[in-house]
């Protein structure tokens, strides 16, 4: 039995398990304020108050005012993906077969990060529009976009919405929306699937939203500096042998978390969709 696995082996698979997460692990980390090289099990973003332009009088002090700032902590835990490889395949070059462990590690990555910050946006108690008795349509959209302007959120381009699969397909009946520009281009995180901007705003669907009753569901319409994810270790791999196994042990890993830091920039649409809990 060799001592040392090949060691293009695993500078190809750390290499690609890292790309492959960059690449189409998460749809929303990039959607969200991030922090990365974060020491210690938790960091805080800053969430700060407005102030109001004021008068002087002739040759009088300039009005100062204090800016508010509410630290919002974000704890970090650690996630792992592994995935064991059996010492004779580490001398085969079957690329298939290593890429379905690629994906597996980085995907399952990727939906952990998304996971954090869907449970975030859930628990942060954005405005709250319908009552799972409708499904999506375009007024349901408006009075989100409606929500997002009474709370003063910038429309700067940086607002998003996701979707069920089943409101994605909702909101395709509507011509303004189906007939709107892709963002791959622009958006090169969102290149492999069918995102579009309407409104000044991103729209993409998701698959892990969460489900609150039968043919219930819950989307999301937030501003990216309301939600914030943290990361103290990007993905990385660590390779072991395993001699009970005969095996190698590829485990793919992160330490990371996510937070809503304001949730003036959130809005929670509760729809009524096709999904049916057995």
């Amino acid at each position: 039995m060799p001592e040392n696995i090949d060691q293009a082996f695993i500078r190809r698979y750390e290499a690609e398990v890292h790309q492959a997460y960059q690449r189409q692990g998460s749809l929303l980390r990039n959607a969200v304020r991030r922090k990365s090289g974060v020491i210690g099990s938790s960091t805080t973003f800053q969430k700060t108050g407005t102030i109001e332009a004021a008068q002087k009088t002739r040759n009088g002090d300039v009005p100062v005012q204090d800016l508010d700032h509410a630290p919002v902590e974000c704890p970090l835990g650690d996630w792992y993906a592994p995935t064991l490889v059996d010492d004779l395949d580490t001398i085969k070059t079957n690329i298939d077969e290593r890429m379905v462990r690629v994906n597996a590690s980085s995907w399952a990555l990727g939906r952990k990060t998304d996971a954090l910050i869907i449970a975030a946006l859930e628990a942060a108690g954005g405005t709250v529009v319908g009552d799972y008795t409708t499904a999506f349509t375009k007024a349901v959209a408006a009075q989100a976009i409606e929500a997002m302007n009474a709370n003063d959120l910038p429309d700067d381009g940086n607002r998003y919405a996701v979707l069920s699969p089943h409101a994605w397909s909702e909101m395709l009946n509507i011509s303004e929306f189906s007939n709107a520009d892709y963002v791959g281009d622009q958006y090169p995180w969102l290149k492999n699937m069918e995102a579009r901007r309407w409104r000044n705003t991103i729209w993409l669907h998701h698959s892990g939203l969460p489900v609150a009753a039968a043919n219930t569901r819950k989307c999301f319409m937030f501003h990216q500096t309301a939600v914030g994810h943290a990361s103290g270790k990007e993905v990385t791999m660590k390779i072991d042998f395993i001699p009970l196994k005969d095996a190698w042990l590829f485990n793919g890993k992160l330490s990371q978390g996510a937070v809503g830091i304001d949730a003036r920039g959130i809005v929670e649409l509760r729809l009524k969709d096709d999904i049916v809990i057995a």
